[in-house]
């Protein structure tokens, strides 16, 4: 039944998608500091990063599918791969600076959230392992259900998991200042550190 396999299909990626960004701590310290110092949005955050690294993704693998002969693949994601490195640590760096001032209640826009997922999916080459799947489908419309799923599965994770951290960092912040800067403190330098590891790897 080809309906069947369409619907089986999405739920494969969707289930794909949701385990490849919450099991990627890059992909949670990329935006935890953004949300620790601009809780009241938080989803958006995460929506922005989902449809950045969903994007990457795609563009990795359509340029794969077209010029895998032409494009030297392997040194681009590894030079991707440093770029998260160096950015992970700047979005801490940022985080630590801001705990330090007070509180302002500047708000953050999504494009920060955006670029560090788009950067995030075309680092690496772990979502590739993702979307490879898709490959197996005998059937056009069942691969590209199961990449639509993919996609909606990163988008759903990080907003949820978004969500959830604005909602800790806002009663943080509700019961004291130093809370508030505690949270911010500890999500910035989550950040730093698993950008120098991403650089040591």
């Amino acid at each position: 039944m080809p309906g069947l396999t369409s619907v089986l299909a999405l739920l494969a990626g969707l289930v794909a998608g949701f385990f490849h960004v919450l099991a990627g701590p890059d992909h949670l310290a990329a935006v935890a500091p953004i949300v620790a110092d601009d809780n009241r949005v938080a989803w958006r955050a995460g929506l922005s990063w989902g449809l950045g690294h969903t994007a990457g993704v795609l563009l990795v693998g359509l340029l794969l599918v077209a010029f895998r002969e032409l494009l030297p693949i392997a040194a681009l994601s590894a030079w991707s791969e440093r770029l998260v490195g160096v950015a992970l640590i700047t979005v801490g760096l940022w985080g630590l600076w801001r705990a330090r001032v007070p509180h302002t209640h500047q708000h953050v826009t999504s494009t920060p959230s955006f670029a560090m997922g788009t950067l995030h999916g075309l680092a690496g080459s772990s979502h590739l392992y993702g979307v490879l799947p898709s490959l197996m489908f005998t059937s056009r419309a069942d691969a590209l259900a199961y990449l639509a799923g993919f996609g909606a599965g990163a988008i759903g994770a990080m907003t949820a998991f978004t969500a959830a951290l604005g909602a800790v960092a806002s009663s943080a912040g509700r019961s004291s200042q130093s809370v508030r800067q505690a949270v911010l403190y500890a999500a910035s330098a989550a950040a730093v550190v698993v950008g120098g590891v991403w650089l040591l790897v």
